[in-house]
């Protein structure tokens, strides 16, 4: 059996000591406080047309460390405020390669607060962690061992909206084999009365995290609202908001973690839309219901677990008329409005729309798969618009369901 080497990155909670959590603050910190300032350098020289590199902002850092107001910059490991610079460095590569916006400055309110460690700015020995500037371990809940013999080569560590503390190792695993090869293949149909529909019939529920908690949140919220702003009792109500939201993305990513694996296991091929998430949220009426399904989550699993253990994961055009296209005969039904859940085509074969969709698109990620070509619409929906944008703009008439 095939094996790879592949970069994972584990994750743990962990609770530090009063004096571990002012440290990793001061350097939070300074790491906002220099790409702030990195950003700004570099920002005002492209508006005099010139360019600044990493080396030059690092000549900038020990510059600014030398000055008094900036003096407190020495109190940290220089190893993550040089790792920021690279941060800023590989999002500017991002943008001029147009494959991001333009770097923004990090708030305190609303950035996520990381610092990340190479090895000089570590000391990972005998399962025990120990952070540069710090006389101590980290506290850490190993919830699943790291793999033997393998030591991370980065360390991320980070703080929640909700206060709780994480550390994050990137590792070069060698052990993950690929698993056996199977002639099994699936279509998989996102939606969000069902989550997924599966070519075999199988449907899977949708859990809707996020409506579950509704209520609580809301009256979360209107505690929140209701604090006189810079308060003691107003940073109380903003984490316990933060608690139900990580409560709603840790069940999220739970389940979908859950559900990839098993596909993944279970066929060799899995065949799915290419959908435009981001452009589908604009949809006022369904962009809770959407993000809470978390499509683009659910892909982006799908696509590195496959790639880890030798599967294959085909995208078939967002503009293939899965839906409304017959499994049976190939047929092409006229305007397909979201209520409508089956129908009955010419030829006789009555199709639950959603399996009906996923069997179509396990035959079109086959045609895919044999001739390497992408798969175009047969034709448009009247109006000039696409299957999959008829099928969201219908779907405003039946939001109640969801």
């Amino acid at each position: 059996m095939a094996t790879a080497c592949v970069k994972r990155a584990y994750r743990y909670r962990f609770y530090p000591t009063d004096a571990q959590a002012a440290e990793l603050s001061r350097t939070f910190g300074c790491v906002r406080k220099v790409y702030n300032l990195a950003l700004a350098a570099r920002t005002e020289a492209w508006a005099r047309q010139e360019r600044v590199n990493y080396n030059a902002t690092s000549a900038m850092l020990t510059a600014w460390k030398k000055t008094e107001e900036l003096a407190y910059l020495n109190e940290v490991s220089s190893v993550r405020l040089q790792q920021t610079l690279r941060h800023l460095q590989t999002a500017f590569t991002h943008f001029f390669a147009k494959r991001a916006k333009y770097p923004r400055f990090k708030s305190l309110k609303k950035s996520r607060m990381s610092a990340e460690y190479t090895t000089s700015g570590f000391r990972f020995r005998d399962g025990k962690l120990t952070l540069a500037k710090m006389a101590e371990p980290l506290d850490i809940v190993w919830s699943r061992p790291l793999p033997q013999g393998v030591e991370p080569s980065t360390v991320t560590v980070s703080q929640d909206a909700a206060g709780r503390w994480f550390v994050s190792m990137l590792c070069e695993d060698p052990g993950v084999r690929h698993l056996a090869a199977t002639s099994a293949a699936v279509g998989i149909d996102v939606g969000l009365d069902h989550l997924l529909t599966l070519s075999t019939g199988e449907k899977i529920a949708n859990p809707r995290h996020e409506r579950r908690d509704r209520a609580r949140l809301a009256l979360a919220q209107r505690r929140l609202a209701k604090k006189a702003k810079g308060s003691a009792n107003r940073a109380k109500a903003r984490r316990e908001v933060a608690r139900i939201h990580a409560r709603i993305t840790d069940r999220r990513r739970d389940v979908l973690h859950k559900l990839t694996t098993r596909l993944v296991r279970e066929n060799q091929t899995l065949v799915i839309e290419d959908l435009t998430v981001r452009n589908m949220v604009k949809n006022r009426s369904l962009a809770r219901a959407i993000s809470d399904a978390a499509w683009s989550d659910f892909r982006s699993m799908l696509e590195y677990k496959a790639a880890w253990y030798g599967r294959e994961v085909i995208a078939v055009d967002r503009f293939f008329p899965s839906s409304r296209l017959c499994s049976a005969c190939g047929a092409l039904a006229g305007t397909m409005p979201l209520h409508v859940r089956t129908w009955t085509c010419g030829c006789g074969a009555t199709h639950d729309r959603d399996v009906n969709a996923a069997k179509n698109l396990l035959a079109a990620g086959r045609a895919v798969s044999a001739c390497g070509a992408g798969v175009r619409p047969q034709r448009r929906t009247p109006g000039g618009q696409s299957a999959t944008k008829q099928e969201i703009h219908g779907a405003t008439r039946g939001t109640s369901r969801l």
